[in-house]
């Protein structure tokens, strides 16, 4: 269904990778044993990760060994040590990687869509435009782009970036890629209890590497009121401490020049005061 959703959307799927399936197709496209033989017959720039936690160590660093420059990861909650393995060989290799936990990546302008994002019917809520999406959550993802649309704008890119504890394209390094990106003039970042990700962001924002207006949203504000340590959807949704409260990363935000909404539905007012 993902590759008939992708197909459908406009992306350019060219070969699947399972091993034991040499010789099948799926929506036409053509699967193989290895990502090497793939990479051997077809031009491959990006790898997108469906396989069991297990395996995802394995499948990751295939895809770095054979040369791919942007890998999406599907897969949640796989081991920590294996994703600090291979998000060090990634970096060593200048491979990008997003994920793990991510439901996917969409330009509605190019007609790109990686993963399951969308479904099959993805311009419902992605609509082509001008501004960045972040998130943290999958189901947010959409949510905070059908809030741009209604809005009255559309979307650069949507970026789900994954809600486990280590991934590969925190909000500050896709802020990088939009500060560069001409046809993105603002972003919303949808944030989550747990890790400093949007404190990270905040000091982005403060040392100049960030320039056009970011519109925040940091749910979880309940969480402060319960025992340390519990998990909260996400594997990263965690508190302890200062480390990972929705009030620290909302200030910090604000203070750093952010426009940060206090209720999710003021997204669409401040992007028109932003935006006109």
């Amino acid at each position: 269904m993902v590759t008939r959703h992708a197909i459908a959307y406009g992306s350019r799927i060219v070969a699947g990778v399972t091993p034991g399936k040499k010789g099948q197709a799926v929506e036409g496209v053509p699967v193989y044993d290895t990502l090497k033989r793939a990479c051997q017959l077809h031009q491959v720039d990006t790898s997108v990760i469906y396989v069991p936690p297990a395996f995802a160590h394995d499948a990751v660093m295939e895809a770095i060994g054979n040369g791919v420059r942007l890998i999406l990861i599907i897969t949640e909650r796989i081991p920590r040590l294996d994703v600090a393995r291979f998000l060090k060989v990634a970096e060593g290799e200048g491979c990008t990687i997003v994920g793990p936990n991510s439901v996917g990546i969409i330009n509605p302008h190019d007609r790109v869509k990686l993963g399951a994002i969308g479904g099959d019917n993805a311009q419902r809520c992605f609509a082509p435009g001008q501004v960045g999406v972040i998130s943290r959550s999958g189901g947010m993802t959409a949510e905070c782009s059908w809030m741009v649309k209604r809005a009255g704008y559309g979307v650069s890119t949507s970026v789900s970036i994954g809600g486990d504890p280590l991934i590969g394209s925190p909000p500050k390094e896709i802020l990088k890629r939009f500060e560069k990106d001409p046809q993105t003039k603002a972003v919303v970042l949808w944030g989550e209890p747990g890790t400093s990700y949007e404190e990270d962001v905040a000091d982005f924002i403060a040392d100049g590497g960030f320039t056009k207006p970011l519109i925040a949203y940091v749910a979880g504000n309940f969480v402060e009121s319960m025992p340390e340590g519990i998990v909260f959807g996400h594997a990263a949704s965690i508190v302890s401490g200062n480390s990972g409260r929705p009030s620290i990363k909302i200030r910090r935000l604000r203070e750093a020049g952010a426009h940060v909404a206090d209720r999710f539905n003021d997204i669409m007012d401040i992007l028109k005061e932003v935006l006109g």
